[in-house]
């Protein structure tokens, strides 16, 4: 038996913040991906960026913020705040737990109060730049990942405008090569920048974002569907609430600490839908199913709280139990709240009271008659389930203790020969497939109810184990794979309405994918190459040389088990699939998938005479 290995002291390390930060980035700043995704890592060091000028505003000093993003990556963030003090712009920049938020006085309810956001950036930036002017002087200082390149050793004159500057290219050997900044998620970034601090202008790349009105403007620009009434909005002391109903049935919150988009909800959220609840059945004296009472509901809360505990270095969950040094929890804060403020609201407008009870009784009506037919689906599910050959399940799930739970996933496929291959090369473990019979029905427009009675669809929610909700979710990625013809998009069209339309949170979680398959296979004796487009596949030729053999693959189960087997292991390429809150969806969804089709008509006339008038050119 071999000798167990010393342990001395020489086997305990100190890493310095640096080294930390680079070591394990994660623990900082999420997940390293490459940019198409909202909560990738390089939208968290852009927001460490943004929450200290954020931070200047509130506090009454500056009321613009640029933020310039270079098409390499490059990112410029200036404010006009009052500026650093430039005697301790190394400490801010490279000094674990320094900076002004620790003092309650300076900053009370700030974002970034644990000293780590800026250094963070810094860390993880192959530049790095750091400059602030104060009274008529200014300094700079230049770093690459963490460590000094050049100091401006004593402050110059410049009569520039005060505030701080921060700029950063992040370090591409720690993030994808192909890492960038779309720039639909630093808009919507900035959107709620501006909601949540009316009168801040926020100048990204040209455009202007500013807000009048806050969460009012949130609910108003946001809603995919006209409100029932107009939304109620109501203030006090650290916390601002809005809300409408609409004629939908699912819940949409936005909610915010401090400023910070707290995408995961937390304490806060679920403290004012249970309070909403509450004070809805003691104003009408009935006691009606929460459900129903927040059926439609669009509401947006932000609450300001002194040291706020979050669940992850992202900030995405308020974990805070306590609002304030004496100990308040933020269930009674809100709760207290909106006692007051929403039962004085309701008595004081009899008809928007007079509105909300009627959107209750409405969703009360419609559960119960979605009820009976949930109970038939489900009946049916299981009914089917020992002979149901149309899903291949796998032995792991997200909805247990499995160490592989993260793991799982689903592949949802158009006809047998795909879903065959697909099987035949999957890991058991925590792979499954479910196969589609042809083309499945066009959900848009129609009603849970009708939905729920399409057996296809119903086998597909108890595969998934969404029936109800998606707390049930038994996979953890839900992966569209259809062909890359028109029959295999169309397919992949009717999925994506039928998730949006009652399954949204699918999507806001991040669940929802498209697998990437290749078009193309490029090989001579002694190489293969799987090319994902004409870019990729004009580069194998040209690295394979002469006359390679070229297949193209006109479906999935052209694709042998084999070959496939790369495709869905760890190389595997997927898309997430990912939705902009807002009226833009519903436009779309009604354009594509509504009974307009001479409007569709024409745009694909107009658009393809285009091309041909410019071919002709």
């Amino acid at each position: 038996m071999a000798a167990a290995p010393s342990y001395t002291e020489d086997d305990i390390k100190s890493l310095d913040w640096r080294e930390h930060i680079r070591l394990r980035p994660g623990m900082y700043i999420g997940k390293l991906g490459d940019g198409s995704s909202a909560d990738d890592g390089i939208y968290i060091l852009l927001k460490e960026a943004l929450d200290n000028s954020v931070d200047e505003f509130v506090m009454g000093h500056g009321k613009e913020i640029t933020i310039e993003i270079a098409e390499d990556g490059h990112v410029e963030v200036r404010d006009f705040g009052r500026g650093i003090p430039l005697g301790k712009l190394m400490d801010c920049a490279a000094k674990i737990n320094t900076g002004a938020k620790y003092d309650s006085e300076a900053f009370k309810k700030s974002v970034g109060l644990n000293g780590v956001g800026i250094k963070a950036v810094n860390a993880l930036s192959e530049f790095f730049e750091i400059q602030a002017w104060r009274e008529g002087k200014t300094k700079a200082i230049e770093f690459s990942k963490g460590e000094v390149v050049e100091e401006m050793k004593k402050p110059r004159a410049d009569k520039a405008k005060e505030g701080t500057r921060l700029a950063f290219d992040v370090d591409r050997s720690v993030f994808p090569k192909r890492t960038s900044f779309r720039a639909p998620f630093v808009e919507k970034m900035c959107r709620y920048y501006s909601y949540l601090n009316p009168g801040l202008a926020l100048i990204y790349n040209g455009t202007k974002f500013k807000s009048k009105n806050g969460l009012l403007d949130l609910l108003t620009e946001e809603m995919e569907e006209a409100p029932l009434y107009d939304p109620i909005h109501l203030t006090g002391s650290d916390i601002d609430v809005a809300f409408t109903h609409g004629p939908g049935s699912s819940e949409d919150y936005y909610s915010f600490v401090n400023g910070q988009n707290t995408t995961q909800g937390g304490t806060h959220l679920a403290a004012f839908r249970e309070a909403l609840v509450k004070v809805v059945r003691e104003f009408y004296k009935k006691n009606y199913d929460p459900s129903d009472i927040r059926a439609g509901i669009t509401g947006a809360i932000a609450v300001k709280i002194e040291e706020p505990v979050f669940e992850s270095q992202t900030k995405t969950k308020l974990g805070s139990a306590t609002v304030s040094p004496e100990g308040e929890t933020v269930r009674t804060f809100i709760g207290n709240f909106l006692k007051e403020e929403l039962d004085n609201y309701l008595h004081k407008h009899p008809p928007v009271a007079e509105a909300i009870q009627k959107r209750i009784l409405s969703a009360e009506k419609e559960r119960k008659e979605l009820s009976g037919v949930k109970k038939l689906a489900r009946d049916r599910a299981r009914q089917t389930k020992v002979h149901n050959k149309k899903l291949r399940d796998c032995r792991a799930h997200l909805n247990t203790k499995h160490k592989r739970r993260e793991d799982t996933t689903v592949f949802l496929t158009e006809g047998d020969s795909a879903s065959g291959s697909i099987t035949k090369c999957r890991d058991v473990e925590t792979q499954a497939v479910f196969s589609l019979r042809g083309k499945p029905l066009n959900t848009f427009s129609l009603t849970k109810k009708v939905v729920y009675e399409n057996e296809e669809f119903a086998l597909l929610q108890a595969a998934l184990g969404i029936e109800d909700d998606i707390e049930g979710l038994r996979f953890n990625r839900v992966v569209i794979a259809t062909d890359a013809d028109v029959d295999g998009m169309h397919i992949r069209l009717l999925l994506l309405t039928f998730f949006l339309q009652f399954f949204p949170e699918l999507i806001r979680e991040g669940h929802l994918y498209i697998l990437q398959t290749p078009l193309f296979r490029v090989r001579n004796k002694k190489k293969t190459i799987y090319c994902y487009d004409e870019g990729e596949r004009e580069a194998a030729m040209t690295e394979l040389g002469r006359n390679p053999e070229i297949t193209r693959f006109k479906g999935l189960g052209e694709i042998s088990p084999d070959e496939f087997k790369f495709m869905i292991g760890k190389e595997m390429r997927l898309d997430p699939v990912q939705m902009e809150e807002g009226k833009g969806l519903k436009e779309m969804l009604t354009f594509y998938m509504g009974k307009n089709t001479p409007d569709r008509q024409g745009f694909i006339i107009e658009n393809l005479r285009d091309d041909v008038d410019s071919a002709e050119v």
